[in-house]
């Protein structure tokens, strides 16, 4: 098995195999993780840069700590501090770091499309932590295996993402991917921040979180992105709360053993109530354990890949 191309721009180009072994592998990088040794060989060699022009925290540090754990050299680049502040376009900073023999370029940009465009123009592995409003493929990955570690499967588990979908790169990537591995995935927001024919994605689209809600086998909660606000789709975060938010008395509607994610950061109060991101159900703290191995096994496996022969 071999991923087909050298960089990971988002879920919706991958194959179900492809998805697969991504996680198949990750599984085995959450035990290296949960060891005592976390240092292994794997990346020795090997060089690492995050690229980012939007700030992280979760993001940035897992992959920083997943290329170190695999004795990798690893470096971060900020555009603040670097030569984009000089004005230097993203294809001649790629290019630069590429040129220092980087092999993977980890790039976070608001622009929709920047990683497929610096794809096409490195020879490093690009890897897509966040593209404008269009897709985070690994936060995905790292909530997908979240819930099979707990359900064992996605097949037919109903999965309600309730938030801001319209800003939400993370609810793309999860609709691509979960809807693959088979899930019933069902979203609920505003209708100010639902996209125009969501319904052609292959998921169901509700009003009301209620509806969303009922039955649910996994309840996912989206940050409401006030950076992005800048249209007045919303009237205001307690309005937000009051509607959509998620609390113990709407979580009743979802299965008793349902699961609470949320990408992170959350805006408590807001789309979860402090009660509900403390609930034994909750697996948010379990999310970014899983976004190292995650991204451990990304590194991993486009390192390894002989691009000329398009084998391992």
């Amino acid at each position: 098995m071999a991923l087909k191309s050298k960089d990971l721009l988002g879920l919706k180009d991958l194959s179900v195999e492809e998805i697969e072994y991504i996680l198949s592998n990750a599984k085995t990088m959450k035990l290296i993780l949960k060891s005592k040794n976390k240092k292994t060989p794997h990346l020795q060699g090997k060089s690492i840069i995050t690229l980012f022009y939007e700030n992280s925290t979760r993001t940035r540090l897992s992959f920083e700590l997943a290329a170190k754990y695999m004795s990798s050299s690893a470096a971060n680049v900020s555009a603040s501090g670097s030569s984009v502040s000089k004005g230097e376009s993203l294809i001649d900073t790629g290019k630069t770091i590429d040129m220092m023999g980087a092999d993977v370029i980890i790039l976070r940009h608001p622009m929709s499309g920047a990683p497929h465009l610096l794809a096409k123009n490195s020879n490093a592995s690009i890897i897509n932590a966040g593209d404008g409003m269009n897709e985070h493929p690994t936060q995905a990955l790292l909530d997908m295996l979240t819930i099979i570690e707990k359900k064992g499967s996605l097949k037919d588990l109903k999965i309600a993402i309730i938030g801001d979908i319209y800003h939400s790169r993370v609810a793309r990537s999860n609709i691509w991917g979960m809807t693959k591995l088979g899930a019933k995935v069902c979203v609920a927001a505003p209708t100010t921040l639902m996209p125009p024919e969501m319904e052609k994605t292959g998921v169901k689209v509700f009003n009301t979180v209620q509806e969303a809600l009922l039955d649910a086998d996994v309840v996912m909660g989206l940050r409401i992105q006030n950076e992005r606000q800048k249209k007045g789709l919303l009237p205001g975060v307690r309005e937000y709360a009051r509607f959509f938010g998620l609390d113990e008395k709407r979580l009743k509607m979802a299965k008793e053993d349902a699961l609470i994610l949320h990408p992170g950061p959350v805006n408590r109060g807001v789309e979860l109530t402090t009660s509900v991101v403390e609930n034994e159900k909750s697996l948010i703290n379990e999310q970014v354990t899983n976004g190292v191995a995650v991204r451990m096994a990304l590194l991993y496996l486009l390192t390894r890949r002989d691009i000329n022969e398009n084998t391992y």
